[in-house]
């Protein structure tokens, strides 16, 4: 199993869908992230909860091969649309619960605060994340846009954990 070396944090980022739930796997090692793995678990066509079983069961797989340390996942928006919401809901517990169950923790952060830690604002595309994406990770080429999502969400909550950290030596570990 790819485990990360001993001084690095190793983060699945998560956006998740009903029918397609984007990861992306960082290392971080002080002010640097190094990409790991990225990818979107896909659903079958079909029932419902067949596709949350998909996604249960993707996500287990990618926890244990890869052993990520913590996972950050973004949080519910509201949707216009009630099923849609419900639905994403559904899809956000089973992946909550697959890393629950793997004994990660997990932080939520929303989109805008995602787009803010990557792009600079928090109104940034879908376009300007993948671009930010790519850059920050030194990518070859851009990734999938669901795949790019959760690699900006994995940026933006070690970013945020070293935030914390200085905050915390300035003040002492106070």
């Amino acid at each position: 199993m790819p485990a990360a070396a001993p001084d690095v944090l190793r983060i699945l980022g998560l956006d998740p869908g009903s029918r397609l739930t984007g990861y992306g796997i960082i290392d971080v090692r002080g002010v640097r992230s190094s990409y790991v793995d990225s990818g979107c678990i896909r659903t079958p066509d079909g029932e419902f909860a067949a596709r949350l079983c998909a996604i249960h069961a993707g996500l287990s797989e990618i926890i244990a091969h890869w052993q990520p340390q913590e996972m950050a996942i973004e949080q519910v928006f509201l949707h216009h649309n009630p099923t849609s919401a419900l639905k994403l809901g559904h899809a956000r517990g089973v992946a909550l619960l697959a890393a629950a169950q793997a004994g990660l923790p997990i932080t939520e952060y929303m989109p805008a605060v995602i787009k803010q830690a990557v792009v600079g604002t928090g109104r940034g595309t879908k376009e300007q994340v993948q671009h930010m994406v790519t850059a920050l990770l030194k990518l070859p080429r851009k990734p999938q846009a669901d795949a790019a999502d959760a690699l900006a969400v994995a940026l933006c909550h070690g970013a945020r954990l070293l935030t914390r950290s200085r905050l915390a030596e300035a003040g002492g570990g106070r």
